[in-house]
């Protein structure tokens, strides 16, 4: 079954777009969340270069701004860092999943508290 000439012209009339995001917003702020969460020195690089199977070079390019991530190695930082999950949802306008990030960050920290509270008692 073909579509009619007229089939092909509608368009959509949900009045949704898409908001503005350049490839340099993206890597911008992921090499600024980059560099919070794992830091801006050298070994910073390896790190992530051994966490996403990646090459350096590439990786450096991702702290310096000059390059995004591809999707499978963004997908990896973010199950690493919540600091890049935080970023990413922020740029999709997503800022009632933070809230869920954070929450369990700091149950994280919560349980490595009383871990050590525990420890130090003996």
């Amino acid at each position: 079954m073909s579509f009619t000439k007229k089939d092909r012209i509608i368009q959509s009339n949900s009045g949704k777009t898409f908001p503005e995001l350049s490839p340099s917003m993206l890597s911008e702020a992921l090499a600024l969340a980059l560099k919070e969460e794992f830091g801006a020195l050298g070994s910073s690089v390896k790190t992530v270069a051994r966490l996403t199977n990646s090459n350096e070079r590439a990786v450096r390019n991702w702290f310096d701004g000059k390059n995004s991530p591809s999707a499978d190695n963004l997908v990896v930082l973010m199950r690493h860092s919540d600091q890049i999950l935080r970023t990413v949802l922020e740029l999709s306008d997503r800022r009632d999943l933070m809230l869920a990030v954070g929450l369990s960050g700091l149950r994280a920290q919560l349980v490595d508290v009383l871990t050590a509270i525990d420890n130090a008692q003996g």
